[in-house]
């Protein structure tokens, strides 16, 4: 399996969507194998979601991330695993350990792993 993260400063990246350091982890048989350090520069969506599906990940762990370029990762297979914060040793460990729920891992002020329903506000009332 090979994992991809967004790296800033040895923690996962606040923000997938602008971060251009990232790790990618190969595992096999519940081990780290093999690591490696890629720059992304493009800060279009498009252009950046092909950049990392090329990397050929199986899941992506970051933190927060937009609902368009989510949609583009998901779509070509990915899974994401967003609203995810800590040193990017441990989050590898405690995601091979089938830890990375722990709330250590969760970002701050999130309530879950998953995007909830959003309202739309038109004009003075929800839909």
């Amino acid at each position: 399996m090979r994992l991809t993260l967004p790296v800033n400063e040895d923690r996962i990246s606040p923000v997938l969507d602008v971060a251009t350091r990232f790790l990618v982890v190969d595992v096999a048989h519940d081990n780290e194998v093999g690591r490696r350090e890629v720059r992304i520069e493009h800060q279009d969506l498009v252009a950046r979601a092909k950049s990392i599906i090329k990397l050929g990940p199986q899941v992506v762990i970051c933190g927060a991330v937009s609902r368009p370029l989510e949609t583009l990762l998901v779509s070509a297979g990915v899974r994401v695993i967003p609203n995810t914060c800590g040193g990017i040793d441990e989050v590898v460990v405690a995601f091979v350990s089938g830890r990375l729920t722990e709330q250590a891992f969760l970002m701050p002020g999130c309530r879950g792993r998953h995007r909830r329903f959003r309202r739309r506000y038109r004009g003075g009332r929800n839909e």
